[in-house]
C-alpha cells in the first residue's frame, strides 16, 4: 500500500515544487513505483516534468470533484515507474466549487483510495496557502514533508503549518505525521545559512532531515527543460542532495515515519 506525502508550505519560494519532482523522479528511478500528483494550480510540477495539457486533458481538478479516477488522470514520464497527474488553472475554482460539498475536506482521500494499492508511493505537491487544497492534501496523507529555505525568517509561518498539521490530526486525520523538515537553497559559504541550519536544528530537532538542498545553478535550470534534475545533471550538487534525501524518505518507510510533531 503507498505512502501518501504531502509536500507542503503556505510559503512560495521554498523549493516545495523543486522537491515534490525531483523526490518523485528519484524514488521512480530507485524502482519505487511514484505517483506524482499536482494539486498546485500554478502547475509547476506539471510542466517541471516536460506535461503539456489542455482543456481536454483530465487534471487533478477532475480527480478532485471526482468526475475522473486517477487511472484515467494519470501519465506516465521518463521512469516505467513514474505517473503524473497534471495539474490545470481550471483547479483555481476547485475551492469555490468545493464549499458547499459535504465533507469536503475528504475528497481527495476517496479519489486517492482506489490507487494505494498500485504504487509505492504518492506524493502530492500542494499549492503555497493553507486553503481546501492543502486541507484535502493533509486529509489524504500519511505524512506531510515540509520545505524551508535557508533564510531570516525561516521558521517565519512554520508554526501556522504545524498548527494546521494538529488541527487536521485532531479532527479527521489521527494517523498524519511529520515527515521531516527539509532545509532548501542553503549557502554554506555564508554564516546566515549555518545560523538558520543550526536555529531550525535545535528548534526542531530529530524532525529536520540530515539532507540539505544547496543552493544550485543547475537545479534552477532543470525546469525549463522539463526534466528532474538527476536526468538535467546527475553530477551536480542538487540531484545528489536529492538522491540523498530519497534514502532518507525510503528509510523512514522501512522504520515507520518521524514522530509527531
Amino acid at each position: 500500500m503507498a505512502k501518501i506525502i504531502a509536500i507542503a508550505n503556505q510559503k512560495g519560494g521554498v523549493g516545495k515544487t523543486t522537491t515534490a519532482v525531483n523526490l518523485a523522479a528519484n524514488l521512480a528511478a530507485a524502482e519505487w513505483s511514484t505517483l506524482l500528483l499536482d494539486l498546485d494550480p500554478q502547475g509547476n510540477a506539471t510542466s517541471g516534468l516536460g506535461v503539456a495539457t489542455d482543456e481536454e486533458t483530465p487534471s487533478s481538478y477532475e480527480v478532485l470533484l471526482g468526475h475522473a479516477s486517477i487511472e484515467e488522470a494519470s501519465q506516465s514520464v521518463y521512469f516505467d515507474k513514474l505517473e503524473i497527474v497534471p495539474s490545470a488553472r481550471r483547479l483555481v475554482g476547485a475551492e469555490v466549487e468545493l464549499v458547499g460539498a459535504e465533507k469536503r475536506e475528504f475528497q481527495l482521500r476517496r479519489a486517492l483510495a482506489p490507487a494505494r494499492d498500485e504504487f509505492d508511493f504518492i506524493l502530492i505537491d500542494c499549492p503555497p496557502s493553507l486553503g481546501l487544497l492543502t486541507v484535502n492534501a493533509l486529509t489524504a496523507a500519511d505524512s506531510t514533508l515540509v520545505p524551508i529555505q535557508c533564510e531570516y525568517f525561516a521558521l517565519e509561518g512554520l508554526t501556522d503549518l504545524l498548527d494546521t498539521i494538529d488541527r487536521i490530526r485532531k479532527a479527521v486525520n489521527p494517523g498524519l505525521r511529520v515527515e521531516g523538515i527539509l532545509l532548501t537553497m542553503a549557502d554554506e559559504r555564508t554564516n546566515l545559512s549555518r545560523q538558520v541550519e543550526d536555529e531550525v536544528r535545535s528548534h526542531l530537532k530529530d524532525l529536520v532531515f540530515n539532507t540539505v538542498i544547496p543552493r544550485n545553478v543547475r537545479l534552477g535550470e532543470a525546469p525549463s527543460f522539463g526534466k528532474p534534475i538527476i536526468l538535467y545533471d546527475l553530477r551536480s550538487a542538487g540531484a545528489q542532495s536529492y538522491l540523498s534525501l530519497m534514502r532518507e524518505v525510503v528509510k523512514h518507510d522501512k522504520e515507520g515515519t518521524r514522530a509527531r510533531a
